[in-house]
């Protein structure tokens, strides 16, 4: 990372106040661990399932129609002009704004989450083997 000019961040030590410390880090690339996406994907989910109305309609009509561009064979965009504008934006700035990929190993993740996760922070989420700390991040 550091040859190809990056910068690597660490958070405080707190879980608790890591979407705090990405807010400050602004990471485009955010390795980690499926307990922590699995909390992350609980939070995003909560507060869309909290959602009436107008917004939950929104909300919905985003998620539909991110998750069919994403599995379409021939064009899986992890994009939407509008609904990243009008519902994903304020998602993708818990982490900061600036993720472009992120990464999970050490253990299984949950299919739902990984596509969840794609949809809300338009990126892909490449999911590794292996320790993460050595091999997972290598393959």
């Amino acid at each position: 990372m550091m040859i190809a000019g990056g910068s690597i961040g660490y958070y405080q030590g707190n879980p608790l106040k890591l979407i705090e410390d990405c807010g400050v880090l602004k990471p485009t690339l955010f390795p980690s661990v499926p307990r922590l996406f699995n909390k992350i994907y609980a939070k995003i989910k909560t507060n869309f399932d909290s959602l009436t109305g107008c917004k939950k309609w929104l909300v919905d009509r985003g998620l539909a129609a991110k998750h069919s561009n994403l599995t379409e064979q021939n064009y899986a965009s992890y994009h939407s002009g509008c609904y990243d504008t009008l519902v994903f934006g304020k998602v993708g700035s818990l982490l900061g704004g600036n993720v472009r990929m992120m990464m999970t190993a050490s253990a299984p993740i949950s299919k739902d989450v990984l596509e969840f996760l794609k949809i809300a922070f338009s990126c892909p989420v490449l999911e590794a083997y292996g320790l993460s700390e050595t091999s997972g991040a290598i393959t």
